[in-house]
């Protein structure tokens, strides 16, 4: 028996915002980071860069442990071509994501890029 978690792997790239607010709403914070590929990249909004994924896993445990739940919102049809597809969600507070996801060799996709506010001045 073991004390990790059942975890869906996203089969389709619209399936990793979904699968990432589950586990956030359940504290699965290493099941949120499952979702980014090793050497992935967060710009968080803030100026700096998240590179990796256990810095990753830490900016969400800092975001979860303040008690914010993230929220689904929008999400827009992604644009797939070949092993890569950009995806976007128009959140409840109009903040728009975007992100690159990339399809794995076992076919589950996993983000490489993400960016939790496009804004345009």
């Amino acid at each position: 028996m073991t004390d990790e978690p059942s975890r869906e792997p996203a089969r389709d790239p619209q399936d990793l915002e979904r699968l990432l607010i589950a586990r956030q709403w359940v504290g699965d914070i290493d099941g949120m980071a499952a979702l980014f590929e090793p050497h992935a990249i967060v710009d968080s909004g803030d100026g700096k860069l998240i590179l990796g994924r256990d810095a990753i896993q830490a900016l969400f445990s800092e975001i979860t442990a303040t008690g914010r739940k993230f929220a689904a919102g929008d999400q827009r049809p992604a644009v797939v071509n070949g092993d890569l597809a950009l995806t976007s969600t128009r959140l409840p507070d109009g903040t728009i994501t975007t992100e690159v996801a990339r399809r794995q060799g076992d076919g589950a996709w996993l983000w490489v890029i993400d960016r939790f506010s496009v804004a345009w001045p």
